[in-house]
């Protein structure tokens, strides 16, 4: 088995909807690149403000 990482030692990424800071994951492995939001509730957030933004008005 590999030896346990810190938290610390992970990489890390600002929220691209609530500006926080949010750790590497393990369930990320594979997608960091990808990954932009640090909570399901955030990455909603941005997808509605999104829809509300193209809305006719």
């Amino acid at each position: 088995m590999p030896p346990m990482r810190r938290k610390g030692d992970l990489p890390e990424k600002i929220c691209a909807q609530c500006g926080r800071p949010f750790a590497w994951r393990k369930k990320w492995e594979r997608v960091w690149d990808e990954v932009r939001y640090c909570s399901d509730r955030c990455r909603a957030e941005a997808k509605a403000a999104r829809g509300r933004g193209a809305a006719p008005g």
